[in-house]
């Protein structure tokens, strides 16, 4: 049993997991759990598996539920702003509510969070939990000086609303009322449903400034005359019907389409010009400076789920404009194409690539040059004579650096195909003995390959296959050539005593590999097609060495009476240890199990690799057309090009998803920043460096850029902004790479209005005409009309009311503008007043 009586730990567990999966359903009750409390109790119950190792210790037991983190100082019920769901809090069912707290209680002086679900939506309903009531003042008579105010959900009816303010001003239940909406100064309608809920009635928080909510309600006294109470919502924001008749009285003649543009459009950018205006008062109050009023300007951010099209509109301060530069998207790679005919030289190709792509697009785009099949091709890095890396088809282009030699070696059937085979790695070591010391160097020649091979095989077998794949680098042998006899071990020594098929531990200088736990050839079977030959021990050749490619006509035969031209070791990869080499390669008598974990190094003699080993052939290639493809690069970008890429809709990354709050999980949500507003003297930072997992880089594109009118107004979506034409006074220059470099500078004199450059400590007049540059990082732009005789800025400055409440800063928040109605969180409270 757990703590204090309560259900043991793993009955808790499945029980909450079970009930968080509830769906919502309309005036169904959820409640607030405080996310601190929440995640405490879930390491106290296991309920991820990172925290199954301290389940029910009474060191993170967590004690009753405590909500304080969610609720406002001195407000037993009051939530703060800008909580954010999973977050913050978590939402429960009323049954999950009950069980926990039945299981620990509730913290002293807390009541239970209590929240209903409401649809939302215009013509698409779903429904959410309403945690931001909608706040009322309530007044008698409009008497503003005896104002109470209380929360009221969308979900309660006009009724509620009018027995709640029965009871705050004592107002008998046999007087006859009324209720009154007025949402202009002079102007009533009346809500003569009481069963209406507060949503059905058109009863918003926080849409348009200056119309207010009024409720009237009546009396009728002895003599049959009527008096009325006001009931008045605080002028903060108001009712859309305001709204939407003060928009659509204007309209003269139009069609459908002209008013839902106007509605869907026009009704929400009034409504944006609030909530940015709210952003940026909030951002001065706690970043009140100089600084703030010559630099700062407002983005507004909009995101959308790609869902449930929720949408979600941020307004967010910058104080520099960072400007990404047009990219191109793709990119050009050479690879070396090895056929499966060991006959055929390898060939060169020229590769158009996606830039973000995988490797599995490049093999696309060598299968459409080549003819090869893209499921048939094994991508690899060679470097120094040695797989560098084998890369895995799901891969990021952006691995291969543009000086890696990439070679793609064509295979007989796909990789999962046959189960049977492997692929296995092939370098070539020229081995001697150093003179004066007993030490024996083997250092790394020519080209390595794959060979596709039986898993079980012989000794004599796998050296046939050997040579047949290296038939076109070996000279015949001489006829005078004296024959002796084969050493044919039965098996193979681990320690390395016999004189061929000998095996080694791996050494790091001879192959890498790149996390071997990962999607990659070294953990995959690289299959081939299965072997028919009669007899594994046969030497001559069979089916497997039409695998490889040879035909049996073309490749030289081995005769068992030959010295072998070279000995082959199996090395392990990423291991070193005999005991895991010998769990690796199993001897079945005269027949090695091989796996795709094993390498093969042949070493050569050095007397046998002068006079057989063909070094000039090995080297040489064939070029295919396309290397003689020139791909044309643009000269140069104007800055609208980057500031146009910079407001272009973008979908978020897999590794950087939004969470939603409707669907309630993390989504590819697509993104779009515009500007608002602009400041006296814009910078614009031009982001020059990029960054990936295995490279960084600069880009070093002109971007040619005004000296002067540079106009911003076609960029900003506030009707308002006003004037926005920009004058260059300086540019901050950088010259060299990711690793070092140097910054320089060109700057405006206020008063001669000429141009000087600055480098260290020397400063020299400059023209025009040098100021434009690739080096160009950081432009600094002022605004024509802040500019007087002198040069200085006239600004507009206000004090703020040293009274006012310091607001946090921060971005304030619209959502469900695809719903027409914004949310409780972007308007404070209403008044309502009551008159008798």
């Amino acid at each position: 049993m757990a703590e204090g009586g309560a259900a043991d730990v793993e009955t808790q567990r499945g029980e909450i997991a079970t009930l968080l999966k509830t769906p919502l359903r309309r005036a169904d009750t959820w409640y607030l759990v405080d996310s601190r409390w929440f995640k405490q109790w879930k390491k106290y119950v296991g309920f991820d598996s990172w925290d199954k190792y301290q389940m029910g210790e009474q060191h993170v037991y967590p004690g009753p539920v405590d909500n304080s983190g969610l609720l406002t100082d001195g407000d037993v019920l009051g939530l703060k702003q800008h909580l954010i769901d999973e977050l913050d809090y978590i939402l429960l069912p009323a049954d999950g509510w009950n069980k926990l707290l039945s299981w620990y209680g509730l913290s002293p002086g807390q009541e239970p969070i209590a929240r209903k679900v409401v649809e939302q939506g215009m013509f698409v309903k779903h429904c959410k939990v309403e945690v931001y009531l909608t706040e009322l003042k309530l007044c008698e008579d409009s008497n503003m000086e005896n104002v109470v105010t209380r929360r009221f959900s969308k979900a309660d009816t006009i009724d509620s609303i009018e027995q709640e303010m029965r009871k705050l001003f004592s107002i008998p239940d046999e007087k006859e009322t009324r209720l009154w909406n007025r949402y202009m100064s002079n102007t009533f309608e009346p809500l003569n449903k009481p069963d209406s809920t507060i949503q059905d009635a058109g009863l918003y928080q926080g849409q348009v400034r200056g119309t207010p909510l009024s409720r009237v309600y009546s009396t009728v006294d002895e003599r049959g005359r009527m008096s009325s109470t006001h009931v008045q919502y605080h002028e903060v924001h108001g009712c859309p019907r305001a709204l939407l008749m003060t928009k659509i009285t204007h309209f003269p003649k139009c069609n459908l389409c002209e008013n839902m543009k106007s509605l869907t459009l026009g009704s929400p950018l009034d409504l944006l010009q609030v909530v940015a205006e709210e952003a940026w008062e909030s951002h001065i109050k706690r970043n009140d400076s100089i600084i703030v009023d010559i630099f700062h300007g407002l983005f507004k951010s909009t995101l959308v789920c790609p869902v449930c099209s929720k949408i979600s509109v941020t307004f967010d301060p910058f104080c520099y404009l960072t400007l990404p530069l047009p990219m191109k998207k793709e990119r050009t790679l050479e690879v070396y194409l090895v056929w499966l005919d060991p006959l055929a030289k390898p060939t060169q190709y020229k590769l158009t690539v996606p830039k973000v792509g995988s490797i599995s697009d490049l093999c696309a785009s060598l299968s459409a040059l080549s003819g090869v099949p893209a499921e048939k091709m094994i991508v690899t890095d060679i470097y120094n004579h040695r797989f560098h890396r084998i890369f895995a088809s799901n891969e990021n282009l952006s691995s291969i650096m543009e000086r890696d030699d990439i070679y793609v070696f064509e295979v007989a059937v796909s990789r999962l195909e046959d189960t049977e085979h492997v692929l296995i790695p092939v370098h070539l070591r020229e081995k001697y003995k150093q003179s004066g010391f007993n030490h024996t160097s083997t250092p790394l020649f020519g080209q390595p390959f794959l060979l596709s091979v039986p898993r079980s095989v012989s000794e004599d077998k796998l050296y046939n296959l050997l040579l047949l794949r290296l038939c076109r680098f070996i000279r015949p042998a001489a006829e005078d050539e004296e024959s002796q006899e084969t050493l044919s071990p039965k098996h193979p020594s681990i320690n390395g005593s016999a004189t061929n098929g000998v095996m080694e531990e791996g050494s790091p200088s001879e192959m890498e590999t790149d996390e071997p736990d990962d999607e990659s050839s070294q953990d995959q079977e690289l299959p081939s097609e299965n072997d028919n030959s009669p007899s594994e021990d046969s030497v001559g050749l069979g089916d497997n060495e039409l695998e490889n490619g040879v035909d049996p006509g073309k490749g030289p035969t081995l005769t068992a009476q030959k010295k072998r031209l070279f000995t082959f070791q199996f090395n392990n990869m990423g291991k070193s240890d005999a005991n895991f080499l010998k769990g690796e390669i199993r001897f079945d008598e005269d027949h090695m199990r091989l796996s795709d974990r094993c390498y093969l190094s042949l070493d050569w003699e050095p007397e046998m690799k002068r006079r057989y080993f063909k070094e000039a052939v090995a080297e040489d290639f064939d070029k295919h057309e396309s290397m003689e493809y020139k791909p044309q690069k643009k000269s140069f970008f104007k800055l609208k090009d980057c500031i146009e890429l910079f407001t272009t809709k973008e979908k978020l990354g897999a590794d950087d998803p939004w969470y939603c709050p409707h669907c309630k999980q993390h989504q590819q949500a697509t993104k779009k920043l515009d500007l608002w507003s602009v400041p006296p003297v814009l910078v614009v930072h031009l982001k020059r460096f990029s960054y990936s997992r295995y490279m960084r880089d600069k880009l070093d594109s002109l971007v040619d850029f005004p000296l002067r009118d540079l106009d911003m107004s076609e960029f900003l979506i506030n009707p308002n902004a006003g004037p926005c034409r920009y004058d260059l006074i300086a540019v901050s220059n950088h010259y060299g790479g990711m690793g070092g470099g140097h910054y320089t500078a060109f700057a405006k004199n206020k008063e001669d209005q000429k141009w000087y450059s600055f480098d260290d400590s020397s400063v020299s007049p400059s023209s025009e005409e040098q100021i434009v540059s690739k080096a160009a990082y950081v432009l600094f732009y002022q605004r024509q009309d802040t500019v007087k005789g002198t040069g200085y800025f006239s600004l507009d400055r206000q004090a703020p009311d040293e009274d006012e409440d310091r607001a946090s800063a921060g971005a304030q928040s619209e959502e469900d503008l695809n719903d027409n109605q914004p949310e409780e969180e972007l308007g404070p409270s209403r008044d309502v007043s009551m008159s008798s």
